[in-house]
């Protein structure tokens, strides 16, 4: 029996339902920390840093035999040191630089060092391009810290943290002469004063004797990764904590002399002193989470904004490396709300050492030995990007067995639209059934067809529903 799916009915809702997430294998490979796209690139090309000092490429779905760069003989790699972070500069399409944060091979230093792409090969890098931005010290083997990342003002921030050791024993993160437990701002573009970079006149410390001018923001302990938000430029830094609290800690656009507490705050408790402590100027967390349950150090984390699971954009999503936990949140108004656990989601892949993202925005996560790219769960759409005018074809896999299924998209965004006959309440706002098609024997389903040209530089919302199911929400600017 073909189930019609032409009457449909928009509802008034709050919020719409969360897309329930699975993760798909992208890569093995050992100790992967961070994922990221070079600017230009489609989401069929990622980079995969790994922590022994080689950046892999993932090109339409197989892992390329050459690194893009190695410089393991550079570093140390142990314990908390090696290649911990990368960043593609803005202008890559045009200078091809990007840039590296590892522990040196000496005293196992901080160098954040520049790069550049082989004009004959966009596969490789050139490692006698190699230019030094800076080196800073650490007295001891952990807490390097290693986010580098170009943020929406252009310049290059990098995430340091306290120098190590338990409990920051020279108040490294309070004192405005180290920066060590900081968060730092560097114009790359712009060397002055003898250095190899600038100092942005905006950044909030400059002129003040107390505190030396690369600084953004302070009091940080051991920041694992941190992540711009696309569409705001908040700025989400996950911090790890010392025996007792993980925190998250949320910074408003531009928002940088921030004062994040460290050592004299563990999350929302006081650590030195153990009670009484002044918290005059001090930013808290907008989360923490107890040493409970098996957790202890907690891995940031990304701000979601992919274009397959519209329904999960603006959710933080971080997870714990000794417990093996995955959460996420929301932020209103700077505070915290609609936490979830993804743990049971993600379950199988082991610890969570790092996230990242690729061109479309998708999440992936990092485990001790694999890259996994997070995908929606259940009744799945795939949708290729829209070009007004031509032909297209979307997919839909997971569903019942030859069963008739509906592909419906919104003008006007998520929200809630009942299809009766499919026993469903979409999450669009005044959807419009599309086409429909039958499920073969393996529960997938083609929609083939012409996008209108009157769509072109519009967004619009898709989702796919089924007798009892319907799919992720995906969401698109057609070209």
């Amino acid at each position: 029996m073909i189930l019609s799916l032409l009457t449909v009915a928009s509802l008034a809702v709050t919020a719409p339902a969360q897309q329930p997430i699975d993760t798909e294998l992208v890569a093995s490979l050992n100790a992967p920390v961070f994922v990221c796209a070079a600017p230009g690139d489609d989401a069929s090309r990622i980079f995969i840093v790994t922590q022994f000092g080689r950046i892999r490429i993932v090109k339409n779905g197989v892992l390329l035999p050459t690194p893009y760069l190695d410089i393991n003989s550079k570093l140390t790699f142990s314990g908390e040191r090696g290649l911990l972070g990368m960043a593609f500069h803005p202008d890559y399409e045009q200078n091809g630089y990007f840039f590296v944060n590892y522990s040196d091979n000496t005293g196992g230093d901080t160098v954040i060092e520049r790069y550049q792409v082989d004009p004959n090969d966009a596969d490789l890098a050139m490692p006698a391009s190699a230019f030094t931005i800076i080196e800073i010290d650490q007295p001891y083997s952990n807490h390097n810290g290693g986010w580098t990342e170009f943020g929406p003002d252009g310049y290059l921030y990098v995430a340091m943290g306290d120098g190590g050791s338990g409990g920051d024993p020279g108040n490294r993160a309070q004192s405005g002469s180290s920066l060590l437990g900081k968060m730092l701002r560097l114009d790359v573009d712009n060397p002055a004063g003898g250095l190899n970079y600038g100092i942005p006149p905006s950044n909030p410390f400059v002129g003040d004797p107390n505190f030396l001018d690369e600084i953004w923001s302070y009091g940080l302990r051991n920041p694992w990764r941190c992540d711009f938000d696309p569409l705001t430029d908040d700025l989400w830094i996950a911090d790890v904590g010392q025996s007792a609290w993980e925190e998250i800690n949320f910074e408003p656009a531009g928002q940088g002399g921030r004062n994040y507490g460290w050592r004299i705050m563990e999350g929302n408790h006081c650590y030195n002193p153990s009670s009484g402590c002044n918290m005059n100027g001090l930013v808290l967390p907008i989360y923490e989470y107890s040493h409970s349950s098996g957790r202890c150090s907690v891995t940031g984390g990304v701000l979601f904004r992919g274009r397959s699971m519209a329904n999960m954009h603006g959710r933080y999503f971080f997870s714990d490396y000794c417990g093996g936990q995955t959460y996420s949140i929301r932020q209103v108004g700077g505070v915290q709300t609609d936490f979830t656990d993804h743990t049971a989601d993600l379950n199988g892949i082991g610890s969570i050492i790092g996230w990242g993202e690729d061109a479309d925005a998708e999440a992936y996560v990092c485990s001790t030995n694999a890259v996994y790219r997070v995908v929606p769960s259940g009744l799945r759409l795939r949708l290729p990007h829209l070009t007004a005018g031509s032909a297209t074809t979307a997919t839909v896999t997971g569903g019942a067995l030859n069963s008739t299924c509906g592909i419906f998209f919104s003008p006007t965004g998520l929200g809630a639209t009942t299809v009766p006959a499919a026993g469903v309440t979409l999450d669009l706002a005044s959807a419009r059934l599309i086409a429909t098609s039958t499920t073969d024997g393996a529960g997938s389903a083609a929609f083939s067809g012409t996008i209108p040209a009157n769509l072109q530089d519009r967004t619009i919302w898709v989702q796919a529903a089924q007798l009892g199911s319907k799919s992720n929400v995906f969401i698109e600017t057609v070209d």
